[in-house]
């Protein structure tokens, strides 16, 4: 059994050319940005402008995240 070729509800990570999880692995990208681009991919074919407002919490979440270790240097 492929893992990548198994999704449990729905198909919008499998219809994708490049499933989001591989991007991310390949890339080496962390959970926030993942998470970013997770929502933005699936927007149209999951949860609409819901999903865009999570990509947004997320980006907001990071900018915060990425503020705090600024300051802390």
């Amino acid at each position: 059994m492929n893992a990548l070729k198994t999704q449990i509800s729905g198909s919008h990570y499998k219809d994708m050319k490049i499933q989001v999880v591989e991007y991310c692995y390949a890339n080496n990208i962390g959970f926030l940005e993942g998470a970013i681009i997770k929502y933005v991919s699936r927007w149209k074919k999951k949860n609409g402008i819901n999903d865009l407002k999570k990509a947004k919490h997320f980006c907001e979440l990071l900018i915060e995240l990425a503020e705090q270790d600024e300051k802390s240097k």
